[in-house]
């Protein structure tokens, strides 16, 4: 293939990867925007392989194949409660092929550059080599932290923000070094930032808490974006770039969009960690003072069955149950009775950013019905009864009533409005955060303890039985 045909392919590509963020961006289209992200990269790999630099299809064939199987088996596997893991794994491999492009391309025999163009393409690669440990390192952490490999607690060490400014001038120093250095001899001073920037990494992610890890994700992104740009230039690939200047510059808005949504500054996020209990204590250290109201299915039915607005309110405890599917059914069989039935999504329910969104796609829930938290918080004071399944820091009123919480000032679900609130949970536990939730303690709320999937299919099975018998005495 001519270099003209290739460049018109990847022109054809990046205006197909535009199209798929743009319906990325909007859940009745979404399956179109995969369709023209799944093209546009079929084009992409069809042009690369195809090009005059390619002369080794054995090579290429041996590393392509066995990665498509790979992928494609583990995608088709993976359950969507680890699909945040999913997506932080994927992108430490970004990363770490950043890492090893920027070394193996400073370390080329021949690189036909001299002065200013040197210059540069020593930057490229010195940034690229930067950006792609950070983001290798992190992710994995991400990922452990998402296993619950580690705790979601952050890691807050004595002076840290002073560690990571030592590790940023230390990378600087080295930088200076490299870029003075003749031919190859700046791989040592290449090597140890690359070993600074693998432990800057695991640092900035460790300090993060466990209710930020959705904008953990969406950053992680973004990094890895930049840092395939990165390799972009490296390469002199305009289609690379052009890639990684989308991924990195949509995961930095989609980071800003969710630190917005929860009260929180970016660079708070990157350099601090919720969940860390602040000096002072907080007035609910000793835990919420009262006593939880247990309920049972029955119970729950029957408020259910006379409630005319009912709100569910999920989190990443449905995703665990896999029990999207029952509450699908639950809600078309109160709908069909009458009954206003829709759903309040917090930004960062779930793990990753549109988890809750992409599990009630999965099930069929009418988009219409899946409202944000800023179109329905005001809606809750003229409910009769909000369902709350595995949602805990979202739901969580010390959030806005304790000045001292760890999570002050984030807005969240105002389900406590409601006239009734039935929460499903296991136990008394705190979140993922790590702060108790007083909600649960509210003379309107009820718990409804056990596993979500058992209590929602009990709660189908009676909801089921009941529309049977007034169809038959209809």
């Amino acid at each position: 293939m001519t270099n003209s045909l290739v460049t018109v392919a990847y022109i054809a590509a990046s205006a197909l990867f535009i199209l798929s963020l743009a319906g990325l961006s909007n859940q009745e289209t979404a399956r179109k925007g995969n369709v023209y992200g799944i093209l546009g990269m079929v084009i992409a790999l069809g042009a690369t392989a195809l090009s005059a630099e390619v002369t080794s299809y054995s090579t290429l064939a041996a590393v392509v194949i066995p990665g498509g199987i790979i992928g494609a088996i583990v995608a088709s596997r993976v359950a969507m409660t680890s699909m945040p893991e999913l997506v932080a794994i994927l992108h430490s491999f970004v990363g770490l092929a950043a890492v090893l492009v920027g070394i193996a391309n400073y370390l080329q025999p021949e690189s036909g550059l001299s002065g200013g163009e040197e210059a540069i393409h020593h930057i490229e690669i010195y940034l690229g080599v930067f950006i792609g440990a950070v983001t290798f390192t992190g992710s994995i952490i991400a990922f452990a932290k998402l296993r619950a490999i580690i705790g979601s607690k952050p890691l807050m060490l004595p002076a840290r923000h002073f560690l990571n400014i030592g590790m940023l001038v230390g990378s600087v120093i080295l930088g200076a070094q490299f870029m003075g250095a003749a031919g190859t001899s700046g791989l040592q001073p290449l090597l140890i930032m690359t070993a600074i920037a693998s432990l800057l990494g695991i640092h900035l992610v460790a300090a993060i808490g466990g209710a930020d890890m959705p904008v953990v994700i969406s950053m992680l992104n973004s990094y890895s974006g930049w840092a395939a740009a990165a390799a972009g230039f490296m390469l002199g690939n305009d289609l690379l770039i052009i890639t990684g200047a989308l991924v990195g510059s949509s995961g930095a808005i989609l980071s800003y969009i969710m630190c917005k949504a929860m009260n929180r500054g970016f660079f708070s996020v990157i350099l601090g960690g919720f969940g860390a209990a602040p000096k002072g204590g907080s007035k609910s250290a000793d835990g919420p003072v009262g006593e939880a109201t247990s309920t049972t299915v029955d119970d729950t039915v029957e408020l259910l069955k006379n409630a005319k607005n009912v709100i569910i309110a999920p989190g990443y405890g449905m995703a665990v149950a896999q029990a999207q599917h029952p509450v699908a059914q639950i809600t078309k069989i109160l709908r069909d009775q009458g009954t206003n039935v829709r759903f309040g999504i917090h930004p960062v329910a779930g793990r990753l950013p549109g988890h809750m969104n992409v599990l009630l796609a999965e099930a069929n829930v009418p988009y219409d019905i899946v409202l944000e938290m800023d179109e329905i918080n005001d809606d809750f004071a003229e409910t009769d009864l909000v369902l709350v399944i595995g949602a805990n820091d979202t739901v969580n009123p010390s959030a806005l009533s304790d000045p001292e919480s760890p999570i002050a000032g984030m807005p969240v679900l105002e389900v406590w409005n409601a006239e009734n609130v039935v929460v499903m949970k296991r136990g008394m536990s705190s979140g993922y955060a790590g702060v108790d939730n007083p909600l649960f303690y509210n003379d309107n709320t009820e718990m409804l303890f056990g596993d979500a999937r058992q209590n929602v299919d009990a709660i189908l099975g009676q909801l089921a039985a009941t529309k049977t018998k007034t169809a038959v005495a209809a």
